[in-house]
């Protein structure tokens, strides 16, 4: 019997294909992203920028006091950490895989101030403003998440949060414009709530269907939620076409309501406590999801029913009912998210007016790995990256209007193709339920 030598085990061990030659990892891509972006900084904003340049980053509403930076400065001492970290980052040992990972996240953090002071050299450029900006167009981002997050947690895939925001948009518009014009006894306000409770409704029913289709009958659950989405899309235009447009529609949005007390706290207080019922909505709601689904006896039965439907099953849990209860608690938030667009942001309602956040919502689930913390930190990134190009519009800055419309799902694409690792959904996510 003969033995292979070493030099033909080594043979067979070579890499045959170019992915494993060249052994590509997130760490390596990112860090010579960093490094192209440090050397980018180097070669335009000196020539760009006068050295003399001072960009004042201010915190209040007026704007008059801030804190001034040196634009050039700074610029090249963030360029020279953003190259020296991607050299590090690329430096294949081991040991340093920790040091990499902190450097490459101080390297993310220091996009956002970066960015802010270079755009504005030479101005001013208000923080608390774009942070507002940033949770206010990260509401619906973050509601649709929690939908998401409420269906898949008991192991339906719910691609329909598109249509079901899309649905809730419209009926709940449709809705206060019909109340207004029918004479009754309410007020704009009176006539505003009821609105957002039919648009919270009108979800839930959608959710509904979803759930009648994909958990009752076991229709694979992605045909399931395109369905939804695409008679959401032709539901509201027809609404829109035989009501909205002969009617007298009113523009009116939820009014702010500031807090009392905390609303007249520093740079905080005008940014989170002095906004519209659905903003605060957002954050009760990510409170109650969080504590329902890890504090309580409901929670821990939805994640069973996610993770092993058949071992909950045999401990007496009822994963049917929990998967239809979960699917229509979501489909009711997502049509709050809904509401967020035509009744307490523009006070009009257009046709496919939600314009892909309901799968951003969904982008933003999966970066937080399925957890509500984790996307309220994607939704916050999205609505941040959207806030960014309604800034660059502001001051000027020389690019393209599309291109700026396309900056959140670019991001999107960035942020699912490798920048949150290996994303691991609950184990029973998508498949139906055949009880034994």
């Amino acid at each position: 019997m003969t033995t292979a030598s070493p030099a033909y085990d080594a043979l067979l061990e070579e890499p045959k294909t170019w992915q494993e030659r060249l052994r590509l990892t997130r760490v390596s891509v990112f860090s010579a992203l960093f490094i192209l972006a440090g050397l980018l900084i180097f070669l335009e904003v000196p020539p760009n920028i006068a050295a003399d340049s001072i960009t004042t980053l201010t915190f209040d509403r007026a704007g008059t006091q801030g804190i001034p930076v040196a634009t050039v400065p700074f610029a090249l001492i963030v360029g020279l950490v953003w190259i020296a970290g991607g050299v590090v980052g690329l430096i294949p040992i081991p040991r340093l895989d920790r040091m990499k990972f902190v450097w490459l996240l101080a390297n993310g953090l220091l996009i956002i101030p970066t960015v802010l002071i270079i755009i504005a050299a030479g101005g001013r450029t208000n923080v608390t403003v774009m942070l507002q900006e940033s949770l206010r167009l990260a509401t619906p981002i973050i509601l649709g998440a929690m939908a998401g997050i409420w269906c898949e947690r008991a192991g339906v895939v719910n691609i329909a949060i598109e249509g079901m925001m899309l649905t809730g948009a419209c009926l709940g518009f449709v809705s206060y414009t019909l109340i207004l014009q029918s004479g009754a006894n309410l007020s704009s306000p009176q006539a505003q709530f009821w609105a957002v409770i039919i648009a919270v409704l009108s979800g839930g029913l959608m959710a509904a269907l979803h759930a009648w289709l994909s958990i009752t009958f076991k229709t694979n659950q992605i045909v399931s939620g395109t369905v939804i989405n695409i008679l959401a899309i032709g539901l509201t235009s027809y609404l829109r076409r035989e009501v909205l447009i002969q009617a007298d529609a009113a523009r009116e949005t939820l009014q702010p309501f500031p807090l009392p007390g905390l609303s007249s706290l520093p740079i905080v207080g005008e940014t989170l406590f002095s906004s519209r019922p659905i903003f605060y909505g957002m954050f009760i709601l990510l409170i109650v999801t969080h504590v329902v689904l890890y504090y309580t006896r409901w929670g821990l039965r939805t994640r069973a029913v996610g993770e092993n439907p058949h071992a909950a099953d045999t401990l007496g849990v009822n994963v049917i009912a929990n998967r239809w209860i979960n699917v229509i608690i979501g489909g009711l938030i997502a049509g709050l998210a809904g509401a967020w667009f035509s009744l307490e942001t523009t006070g009009t309602f257009d046709d496919n007016m939600t314009a892909g956040r309901g799968f951003i919502a969904l982008a933003a689930m999966i970066f937080g790995k399925w957890t509500p913390i984790g996307a309220f930190g994607g939704g916050l990134l999205f609505g941040f990256s959207d806030a960014l190009g309604q800034r660059f519009q502001f001051l000027g800055v020389p690019v393209p209007p599309q291109f700026l419309q396309m900056v959140p799902y670019l991001i999107t694409i960035v942020v699912l193709a490798g920048l949150i690792g290996k994303a691991t959904p609950p184990k029973a996510d998508g498949i139906p339920y055949e009880k034994e």
